[in-house]
């Protein structure tokens, strides 16, 4: 057994040190423009604290710039490897997949690649900005809010990398869908225990107040009703059901059929 897997595993230690060295030779490109890429990090609370909030936006150590640095850059560089990243993910895949399957690779990286940066642009632009501003909002008559560089930092990419991840769910119940795994019933079956699942990664990442996770739970429950959408279109359980009637419909023999076989005999 250990032999059958010894091919797999080796292709596998290929696609990861690929991606790797993608993402390492983006990391040091975007290491020089670190400063830059933090400048668009760090915006939407710098908006924020110039206007309604009173607060600052300090580094509490001595390192923590160095550390900014590396994973301002590190983060711009994870996204600008992600289509390389999804590419080497389906040439993992594709050996197991049937010659009509395959097809579907230029669509499987580009709608990957776009769901990726749409999940990170709807969190920058519309989710971030409302969280910062309510959650910071709350008791600020009565202190002034001091941010830490790092701690809006962790903040920030949980959000930003957790809504690119949620926004493959429709890429990925598609890809499932075409290769005859899950149809939209079994989605529908497994709805309320999504929802449930759903809330609770919200909860992990956002903060602890009920109205930042319910925001961030409706834009995850629509995107798997848009999966299910989509299944009926890729791989529609009725369609399942309608071939399966047939083919035993064609498998049994018809009264009749039976009766002008006795007939002949």
């Amino acid at each position: 057994m250990l032999e059958d897997l010894k091919p797999h595993i080796q292709d596998l230690r290929k696609r990861l040190i690929i991606s790797i060295l993608v993402l390492l030779g983006a990391f040091g490109v975007c290491l020089d423009f670190w400063e830059q890429i933090f400048h668009y990090i760090k915006l939407p609370l710098v908006d924020v604290l110039g206007s309604e909030i009173r607060g600052k936006f300090i580094a509490s150590g001595m390192i923590e710039g160095v550390f900014i640095a590396m994973k301002s850059a590190l983060f711009a560089a994870l996204i600008i490897s992600m289509p390389v990243i999804f590419w080497q993910i389906w040439i993992f895949v594709a050996p197991g997949l049937y010659k009509h399957e395959k097809k579907i690779v230029i669509p499987f990286v580009f709608f990957g690649t776009f769901m990726f940066a749409l999940g990170v642009a709807f969190s920058y632009f519309g989710v971030l900005p409302f969280i910062i501003k309510n959650v910071l909002l709350f008791g600020n008559d009565q202190f002034e809010a001091y941010i830490t560089a790092e701690n809006y930092f962790a903040f920030f990419i949980r959000l930003i990398i957790g809504f690119g991840i949620a926004f493959e769910l429709p890429v990925l119940c598609f890809f499932l869908g075409k290769v005859g795994l899950i149809t939209d019933e079994s989605l529908k079956g497994f709805f309320k225990y999504a929802v449930v699942i759903i809330f609770i990664i919200a909860a992990i990442i956002a903060p602890p107040d009920v109205i930042s996770q319910v925001l961030l739970a409706i834009p995850l429950v629509m995107l798997y009703g848009l999966s299910i959408v989509i299944l009926k279109f890729v791989n529609p359980a009725s369609k399942l059901a309608d071939f399966s009637e047939d083919e035993s419909d064609e498998a049994t023999p018809t009264t009749q059929d039976s009766t002008d076989s006795n007939v002949l005999s």
